[in-house]
């Protein structure tokens, strides 16, 4: 049974339409012109209207309504503590490289929630596998055009998905793709390889299989990522995974980019992107810049590193000064995974006078891994690996090594409590501008 809960309101932006009328953090909306929206889709399609009539419950449980008048399309300027306001949709696959499954017991709930859900696909680019959708969702999805999704595909063949995802409706993935093909909806895909299970000839499959739809004006295939499956010590026993060796790495490299030089010839574009973390296991050089295009798979970490290198270089000529007044000194903090390619930007930091920056590139000894990227580092692997030492002023610490908007680590330890414990300072930098900025201020 779904049960829609008000859409309780965490910020109101200044000089925004809500702030004028008076609502207030901890007001939720309830209904928009009689309707009880269902999630942040349905809340931004309802207030597209020039005329709106809100049912607004507020923090003392009164109940107000409120009328608007505004221009079409114009932003309320509220922003809520979840996207959805029902109940989220869970995932009953039982994929063995999950992450989710990956984790030691004991940790906060929201740690092991799966889901697979479009809305948040739609809405922030999170991966789902189309396995467990109703009907009523995939209507919506077509009558909402909401479009493009991103996919985990893992492979085309039906005996190979049901296995990876041990799924009997794991099958259906390519009269799936159809569907949005015949409504010219899009996807973008991912393929996690399992070595042993999905690479080699079936990987070839499945990637001339995606390619098939990369047609027409609006192509159902838009674009594939291909991800390495990653491997945690507390994964499930028995579960037939093999880890990405460096030999395995290099033969799949070789593979894809022969398959994308055929992409490109018939396409004009590359179509089907390797990760990173591919290179970085075969201990290769990164693609160069001009190959990731417009970058279409950022988000899986396809291109993510050449993109940081291009705006640290472009925010360093603005930024850096050739100086900074007395001595700073700092601990930045990343990923063994990115230890090379990171140099110059060591070097760059480092060429400022009065300015030293070390960094530490570390595996994770929570999670068991040799080669680790940098969100993947705990409060643990910190505190294990820089106990005792002079960390200068502080320690540079990316912030997608921190839960979502909270000040935590995937271990559940928080920043504060490894301040105190390292008796430090840390800096959280999200992006290049903070990271140069915390450095020379």
């Amino acid at each position: 049974m779904t049960t829609i809960r008000p859409a309780r309101i965490t910020k109101v932006l200044p000089d925004s339409i809500a702030a004028e009328i008076g609502f207030e953090v901890g007001d939720a909306i309830v209904s928009i012109n009689g309707t009880h929206p269902r999630d942040l889709i349905d809340y931004r399609f309802l207030c597209a209207d020039e005329v709106l009539e809100l049912e607004v419950l507020d923090a003392t449980g009164k109940t107000h309504q409120i009328e608007i008048e505004k221009d079409y399309d114009e932003d309320l300027g509220l922003e809520f503590e979840t996207a959805l306001f029902d109940n989220l949709i869970q995932c009953n696959n039982r994929c063995p490289f999950c992450f989710i499954d990956q984790q030691p017991p004991g940790k906060r709930s929201s740690l092991y929630f799966k889901d697979d859900d479009y809305r948040l696909s739609f809405l922030y680019g999170s991966y789902l596998t189309l396995t467990n959708l109703p009907e009523r969702e995939w209507q919506r999805i077509d009558r909402m055009r909401l479009s493009p999704l991103y996919v985990s595909v893992h492979a085309t063949e039906p005996e190979v998905r049901i296995r990876l995802l041990k799924n009997p409706r794991a099958g259906q993935i390519l009269q799936q793709i159809k569907w949005f093909q015949q409504r010219r909806l899009q996807i973008h895909a991912q393929v996690v390889v399992c070595p042993g299970i999905n690479d080699g000839e079936h990987l070839e499959q499945t990637l001339r299989d995606l390619a098939s739809f990369h047609t027409s004006e609006v192509p159902a295939v838009a674009s594939v990522a291909v991800v390495p499956v990653g491997l945690t010590k507390f994964r499930p026993q028995q579960d037939e995974l093999i880890p990405v060796s460096r030999e395995t790495a290099r033969e799949v490299i070789k593979q894809v980019r022969s398959l994308q030089q055929q992409f490109r010839q018939k396409f004009n574009s590359t179509f089907a992107w390797l990760a990173d973390e591919w290179f970085l296991i075969a201990g290769e050089e990164l693609p160069s810049e001009s190959e990731y295009e417009d970058y279409p798979q950022i988000d899986n970490g396809v291109g993510s590193i050449r993109l940081f290198l291009k705006n640290f270089a472009q925010a360093a000529d603005n930024l850096l000064p050739p100086k900074v007044k007395g001595w700073r000194k700092f601990t930045w903090i990343v990923g063994n995974a990115v230890e090379k390619a990171f140099q110059p930007i060591l070097k760059r930091l480092n060429s400022v006078e009065g300015l030293e920056v070390n960094m530490r590139a570390m595996n994770s000894d929570y999670w068991g891994q040799d080669i680790t990227v940098t969100g993947l580092l705990t409060g643990h692997d910190l505190l294990l690996n820089l106990q005792g030492e002079d960390l200068g002023n502080g320690i540079l610490l990316p912030s997608v090594m921190l839960k979502h908007g909270e000040l935590v680590f995937l271990d559940d330890m928080g920043v504060e409590e490894l301040a105190s414990k390292l008796d430090t300072n840390i800096f959280t930098v999200a992006g290049v501008e903070e990271l140069i900025k915390t450095c020379i201020k």
